[in-house]
């Protein structure tokens, strides 16, 4: 089937090496059978109404956020029904910020979000830079890569993060929590890019974009082995020499 993306400011908000995880979602779903369809949503584009299964949006500094962010704005309802008629959503450090209610830099300039996460994000003037681990309750899972901002995110009360932080700091070096999910709309901090060392994660977004295309996502596993040697190196830098204040 074809599984179809809308990446949302790939000339923006594309730092960090998270072009990546498209690569990793397109081979992923090649290896099934699947064709990853990837349209750029960029300025001024409306989104497609019921024909995206997956929206994807990457990192960026301060200056591209603050030219993203009211176009983004402007999407909010668009992509708020999309991801409540079953559309899955990643997005990653800047892009995660971005779909809270709102970001304030350093300077105290205030971005809208899209407010499709329960959450907020206040910087400090003190960056988290490390390796990070998370556990991940809720898939029996863990989650590892690099992590590097200004920004301290606040989840509403009730809100359920990605993952409670192993080693690193997190959404804000104090909660233990790491990320936001909502749905199957997910946020994090993690960088580097994510998915190459997280296969897991990579073929629940996959799964759960195919099923919204009206496939059937009974995914057979694949020859993971470098996947999982990549996790456990990223992994183990994490517990020795994770972030730390």
């Amino acid at each position: 089937m074809r599984i179809r993306v809308g990446h949302l400011y790939p000339d923006y908000l594309n730092i960090y090496a998270d072009r990546g995880n498209i690569a990793v979602l397109a081979q992923r779903a090649a290896a099934r059978g699947h064709e990853l369809d990837v349209h750029p949503i960029g300025m001024h584009d409306d989104v497609p109404a019921g024909e995206i299964d997956l929206f994807y949006v990457g990192g960026g500094q301060d200056r591209e956020q603050a030219l993203v962010a009211h176009d983004l704005a402007g999407k909010a309802d668009a992509l708020r029904r999309a991801v409540d008629d079953g559309a899955a959503f990643l997005a990653v450090c800047g892009g995660y910020q971005l779909l809270g209610r709102f970001y304030r830099d350093v300077a105290g300039e205030e971005q809208p979000g899209i407010g499709l996460l329960p959450l907020h994000t206040i910087a400090e003037e003190r960056r988290m830079i490390g390796d990070v681990l998370l556990d991940c309750e809720w898939a029996g899972r863990t989650l590892a890569g690099f992590e590097n901002h200004a920004g301290r995110t606040i989840l509403d009360e009730g809100a359920e993060p990605l993952g409670r932080v192993v080693a690193g700091f997190g959404n804000d070096g104090r909660s233990g929590d790491e990320g936001c999910r909502h749905g199957r709309a997910y946020g994090t901090y993690l960088h580097g890019p994510l998915l190459p060392r997280n296969p897991w994660f990579a073929d629940r977004l996959l799964a759960e974009a195919l099923e919204h295309a009206g496939g059937r996502p009974d995914f057979e596993p694949l020859p993971d082995e470098l996947e999982h040697r990549a996790h456990a190196v990223s992994a183990e830098r994490a517990r020795t020499r994770g972030g730390r204040f």
